[in-house]
């Protein structure tokens, strides 16, 4: 069912408040991303406590350090009984690899559902002058499907990647299993307004001044919504602002999956 490809981004500052999102949303939904937002304020009780009451749980916290500590935190992560969960593939190759490697181990030994391992690509807030900054040359699209294919190669069960890369990792990996998880998503408005602030500023201030401009619209440089990410071939959209804050939540997650039904 189309419902299973909405993840909902508990991005919310209180236990209560997210007991209340997944109360009234649990029916309507595939899953519940937790994310350091949340982990920070409520800690890994509030997500054993989602898990124990039968919410399929993304922990998205990025986990990114040295290989042993990431696989020893990995370990943790599918002790929590979470769904999935996630890991900087800029962590390297050894990073991923013995993560993916010390939870399926850990799993077959204390008996546990394994968790699927996701590697974090590039964030979607980012585009080519952050990587520019951080010392990275490659164009935006090439360093995310530098790092998925070196996710692929650990062992690892898929990526986060924005909407824009999906097509592209689609023909580079030839995994039909490989799940790509695409946040970004947001609603048809929203992108046409981003797309509108572009061409009223093009040309008129600098380059930081448009960047500056654009940001004051959506933080998250690389969007879609819901029905061209899904066309592009997302398995599962990690979707916050445009349930979280739409007036009827369920009413705003049906509309949604409308617009999946009909690609």
């Amino acid at each position: 069912m189309n419902k299973e490809k909405i993840i909902v981004a508990l991005d919310v500052a209180t236990a209560a408040e997210a007991r209340s999102i997944v109360a009234e949303l649990r029916g309507e939904v595939g899953a519940f991303k937790i994310g350091l937002q949340l982990f920070t304020a409520a800690g890994a009780s509030f997500v054993r406590e989602a898990v124990e009451a039968d919410a399929k749980i993304f922990l998205d916290v990025k986990f990114h350090d040295i290989p042993n500590t990431v696989a020893e935190a990995s370990k943790e992560a599918a002790r929590l009984g979470v769904w999935m969960f996630n890991i900087h593939a800029l962590g390297g190759v050894e990073m991923m690899r013995r993560s993916s490697e010390a939870v399926r181990e850990v799993c077959e030994r204390e008996n546990l559902l394994q968790p699927k391992i996701i590697g974090v690509t590039v964030l979607t807030s980012a585009n080519r002058e952050t990587l520019k900054e951080i010392g990275i040359e490659r164009d935006t699209p090439e360093q995310v499907l530098n790092l998925a294919r070196l996710a692929a190669k650990c062992g690892l069960d898929g990526v986060v990647a924005s909407p824009l890369e999906i097509e592209t990792i689609r023909q580079a990996i030839d995994e039909k299993d490989f799940l790509i998880v695409t946040p970004g998503i947001r609603k048809d408005a929203a992108t046409r307004q981003r797309g509108n602030a572009a061409r009223e500023i093009e040309g008129q201030k600098t380059k930081e001044e448009r960047q500056n401009k654009l940001e004051t619209i959506d933080d998250q440089k690389r969007v879609m919504t819901a029905k061209q990410a899904a066309a592009a071939g997302a398995d599962y959209l990690v979707i916050g602002r445009p349930i979280l804050q739409a007036e009827d939540r369920a009413s705003a997650v049906r509309e949604i999956i409308r617009d999946i039904e009909a690609v």
